[in-house]
């Protein structure tokens, strides 16, 4: 996509002849791009979350939000994007594109795609028994910006992990 957009640029202003298929090829793999990504974040439980609701709940009422949530999202990505990302390709085979001539319903066809993979992912995370709404590189990222919390101790800035000497006076002052 970032050689796209500088073959679109130096066509537009350095010959001033633009091309300008490469502004809608960059706009159709952007769209693929996002919703694979957004498939991704959902298989590896990284997406984007609130967690002021969940980070004030006990372990128990935790797991039982993120088994409501995982159910709700699946049902999102059956219905949205699966059935309605199908009805969406089917009603747009037949529209080409202004510029590069291809199905609309070829670029739209990620929707659905993306919506099964969301599902396979949400399908997993509820059939997990250990499952509690993180996965273990987010549990670990987790604890490593944990280590790096400033200590408690009023006025000591070093982080828990610089803790093999003890402060002094003229720290403290610092």
């Amino acid at each position: 996509m970032t050689v796209l957009v500088m073959i679109q640029i130096v066509t537009r202003y350095a010959l001033n002849q633009p091309t300008a298929w490469t502004e809608e090829l960059v706009r159709y793999a952007l769209i693929w791009t996002s919703f694979l990504a957004a498939s991704y974040a959902f298989l590896e439980r990284r997406h984007m979350a609130l967690s002021i609701l969940p980070d004030r709940l006990s372990a128990p009422a935790r797991r039982g939000l993120t088994r409501a949530v995982d159910v709700l999202v699946l049902l999102f990505a059956v219905l949205v994007l699966g059935i309605g990302g199908v009805m969406l390709v089917l009603s747009s085979l037949g529209d080409m594109s202004a510029l590069l001539g291809i199905s609309r319903g070829a670029v739209y066809a990620i929707v659905p795609i993306s919506g099964l993979m969301i599902a396979l992912a949400q399908v997993t995370a509820l059939l997990d028994p250990s499952a509690d709404g993180t996965s273990s590189q987010a549990a670990a990222a987790t604890q490593a910006t944990q280590a790096t919390k400033p200590s408690a101790v009023a006025g000591d800035t070093r982080s828990t992990a610089d803790t093999s000497r003890p402060s002094t006076r003229t720290e403290d002052k610092r």
